[in-house]
């Protein structure tokens, strides 16, 4: 299977805390990956390390087959943060026209891509509000409609469901699997919660910087013979302590 990411050897610390402990990662294309594990396992450094954002102490990022940092990859990664990195004086529909404008688009497909976005994430009747006026669920929305606004190869989205209400979020992971099964493309989905982790094809759980555990949901629930992957986590978790 070709890869979109390959992670060799990664090591990271901040100061004197080790964050990230000789991780080796091998993400096929055209699959959804899943990085599971609590707050400060180690997440979000390892995506920040995929689109540059955060450099390695030890070992290589390789991702579309370019090594990172690399600026043109970037533009067929799309990116959604933890936290959400919006103009909060803009309108929705601004910063969309904003990151739109970073990528090497027509005028017609950007307007089309920004119609797309928008509907995707039911903001249609709120693209002429300021930012600073949406609700903290609304901001998250806004922030997955730019990571998917100039069609990207690759999807790295950090726990992109957080604050959203169930059923918007069911309807998002409806196109998340549309956009893998019909277009093919590769996503990175980190998450602490276990039912969306289910839907990836293939999981890594984290905790306190290393990979605890990995594969399919279900060879991870027969490989420790559990009823669900928050027994896996449990108990792979016990196997190496």
């Amino acid at each position: 299977m070709e890869a979109a990411v390959v992670m060799e050897h990664i090591s990271k610390q901040f100061g004197k805390k080790p964050v990230l402990n000789d991780i080796r990662l091998k993400i096929g294309k055209g699959r959804i990956y899943g990085l599971i594990g609590p707050s400060g396992a180690g997440k979000t450094t390892l995506v920040k390390m995929m689109v540059g954002m955060e450099k390695t102490d030890a070992g290589t990022v390789h991702v579309l087959g370019e090594k990172m940092p690399d600026l043109e990859v970037l533009q067929h990664i799309g990116y959604m943060a933890q936290s959400d990195a919006l103009y909060m004086q803009l309108t929705g529909k601004e910063n969309l026209k904003f990151f739109a404008s970073l990528y090497k688009m027509g005028k017609a497909e950007r307007h089309e891509r920004i119609a797309y976005a928008a509907g995707l994430v039911h903001l249609q009747d709120d693209l002429n509000k300021k930012v600073s006026a949406y609700s903290g669920g609304m901001k998250r929305r806004l922030s997955l409609a730019i990571a998917l606004i100039q069609d990207p190869e690759l999807l790295i989205l950090d726990e992109p469901t957080v604050g959203i209400d169930p059923e918007l979020r069911a309807s998002i992971w409806d196109e998340l699997l549309r956009l893998k099964n019909e277009e093919g493309k590769t996503m990175i989905v980190t998450t602490h919660v276990m039912d969306e982790a289910e839907k990836c094809d293939t999981v890594a759980m984290i905790r306190e910087g290393k990979i605890l555990a990995h594969g399919s949901p279900g060879e991870l629930k027969a490989m420790y013979e559990a009823a669900d992957l928050n027994e896996v986590f449990l108990k792979a978790g016990r196997a190496v302590q």
